[in-house]
Order: C-alpha cells, then sequence, then structure tokens
C-alpha cells in the first residue's frame, strides 16, 4: 500500500488545496478524497500519516472519527508550484514529447504495430503533473519525434505529426540508454559507456558492475541553472542502476523532473533547488541505495548545489 500512497500524495495534496478555498490553509476531512478511490477509514489515516512524513500535510486535527488535513507552509508551496509547472508550455512540450516515446517503445514491446497516436490519451502516459496532455500536444510531440527520426509513421493533412507510428532503432536507444531523456540521447558520445554528463572535467568509475563517465564542474558563485539541468537529466538517467525500491524510485525520478523544470525556468529558485536537492541527496544516502554510484551521485549533486540542507 505504500506504492499506492506515493502515487496518491500529489493529488492528495492537491484536493486539499481545492476544498480548502479562500483559505488555503484551513483544515479539510479526507475521508471524501478517500472513499472515492475505494479506501478504508483506516486507509485514509495511514495515508494522512504518510503524507505528514513527507512533510506536505498537517493531521493535528484529526479526530478518532474524522481524519482532516491542512496543507504546511511546504505543502502550499508545492502544490502551488506544481500548478505553475503544469501551466508551462515548454515543460508540457517535454513532457508530451517523452511521454509518447516512452509509449511507443511499450507498444512495441507488447507487439501492437503502428498503434493509433491518439490512444496515448487513454492512458497514465499522458498526465503530466496531474493533468491530462491535450491531442494538440500529443500531435506537435509526434512531429517532433518524427522530425528527429525517433519515430515514423503514416501521416495526413490535418495533423502535424503521423497518426500512426511505431518507434524506430533510434527512439528504442533513446528509451533504453537515456530514459527517454531526447536532450541527453542527443549528445551522447561514442564511447560505448553509459554517460552522466554533469559539467565539463571527466572521471570513470564503476558502480555495481556498470560503467559509467560523470563529468563535472564546480559552482564557486552559486548555482548554474544549465548545470542542474543536466544534473537533473543524469539522475533520472542513473536511476534504473540504482535499483531503488519502488516507492523510493518514484521520488526520486519525481524529484529530479522538478529540478530540472525549475533549473529551465526564466528565474529558478534557488531555496526550491536546494530542498528538493536535499531530498534526493537523502535518497542517495540512505540504505536502500548500495554501491558507489549513489555516493557520487551525491558528491556531484552537492557540488551542482552548494549549501544543501542535511539530507
Amino acid at each position: 500500500m505504500a506504492v499506492e500512497f506515493a502515487r496518491l500524495l500529489d493529488p492528495l495534496v492537491e484536493w486539499v488545496y481545492e476544498q480548502a478555498g479562500e483559505n488555503p490553509l484551513a483544515d479539510v476531512s479526507i475521508l471524501p478524497f478517500a472513499h472515492e478511490r475505494g479506501m478504508t477509514d483506516q486507509q485514509a489515516y495511514e495515508l494522512l500519516r504518510y503524507s505528514e512524513s513527507k512533510a506536505l500535510l498537517d493531521g493535528s486535527q484529526s479526530t478518532l472519527g474524522d481524519a482532516r488535513a491542512r496543507l504546511t507552509s511546504y505543502g502550499l508551496e508545492e502544490v502551488e508550484d506544481r500548478l505553475r509547472r503544469r501551466s508551462s508550455p515548454a515543460a508540457r512540450s517535454a513532457a508530451a514529447r517523452r511521454a509518447l516515446l516512452v509509449w511507443l517503445w511499450h507498444r512495441k514491446h507488447d507487439g501492437t504495430d503502428f498503434p493509433v497516436i491518439d490512444s496515448i490519451l487513454d492512458s497514465d502516459d499522458a498526465l503530466f503533473e496531474g493533468d491530462r496532455l491535450t491531442l494538440a500536444e500529443i500531435d506537435r510531440a509526434a512531429a517532433y519525434l518524427d522530425s528527429k527520426a525517433l519515430i515514423r509513421g503514416a501521416k495526413v493533412d490535418q495533423r502535424e505529426g503521423p497518426v500512426r507510428a511505431e518507434i524506430t532503432s533510434e527512439g528504442l536507444d533513446c528509451v533504453e540508454h537515456y530514459d527517454g531523456d531526447i536532450s541527453a540521447y542527443e549528445r551522447r558520445n561514442s564511447t560505448g559507456n553509459t554517460t552522466f554528463n554533469i559539467g565539463e572535467n571527466t572521471g570513470n568509475i564503476a558502480a555495481n558492475s556498470r560503467d559509467f563517465t560523470m563529468n563535472a564542474t564546480t559552482n564557486k558563485d552559486g548555482i548554474d541553472p544549465a548545470a542542474v539541468v543536466m544534473l537533473a537529466r543524469a539522475l533520472r538517467q542513473a536511476a534504473p542502476a540504482l535499483d531503488l525500491p519502488e516507492e523510493d524510485a518514484l521520488e526520486f525520478t519525481q524529484l529530479a523532473t522538478r529540478l530540472e523544470t525549475e533549473a529551465a525556468n526564466g528565474s529558478p529558485d534557488s531555496s526550491r533547488l536546494q530542498r528538493w536537492g536535499g531530498s534526493i541527496v537523502g535518497i542517495l544516502n540512505s540504505p536502500v541505495v548500495s554501491g558507489a554510484l549513489g555516493s557520487v551521485l551525491a558528491a556531484y549533486t552537492g557540488t551542482v548545489l552548494p549549501g544543501l540542507p542535511p539530507g
């Protein structure tokens, strides 16, 4: 159930925000939220405790008969940040491209030949920050992926991209070796190793029998947004090699995505970057991560985001 709690965390926090209305820090009963999802009252209390452990909700007003929650100041900031990211055209565009590419990878492996592109809209792959991507966004993503030779398919005059498509061998490489990160795939080198790019200096390290190269630059003058973007992409790329439990893997990739979206913003908030970076370092330094890779990633996260709070 812990994994389910991780998936319900963001929807619950946003639901509390909506229910609180004009007073965003008012407390509300979360039982309706739980009941709508087939949960028992006991599970509602467990979900609330899980949310409290993430410092997003405060359940101190709960009683034996009602699980009540209010947003913490951190939770309020998180939900407002998520709503801002959701409304960012650039973030939505990048999310649509990756989502469509990964979706077509799955269709390739389940034996579906040239699926209808629009079918992605009926799946969870089309969700971005809790909101469903639109047909127009998916069509533009299909056109972009086609232009990069990552997918191929049949086109009609009324659409920008193919209406039926399959992933190409280049697209397969992008998903399988770069986690669908198109920018990282286009920066690939010819060494044959898995490459984590964070800056300019190069060194080699083997982690859990996986060879990789990591490049890093020490920041002397504060946070470099471009370096944070590269860090976030490298963290997402590295996630499968860390062999994290499912709940921690989900949180890890969500935090990395938030780092990238915030850093790509015209005026990123350094306190948010450092807070999310601190949470990432906390996971990397936890007992669930073994081998050298976690330690190296934690060290380089501290290099790119100097002055991190303790993980």
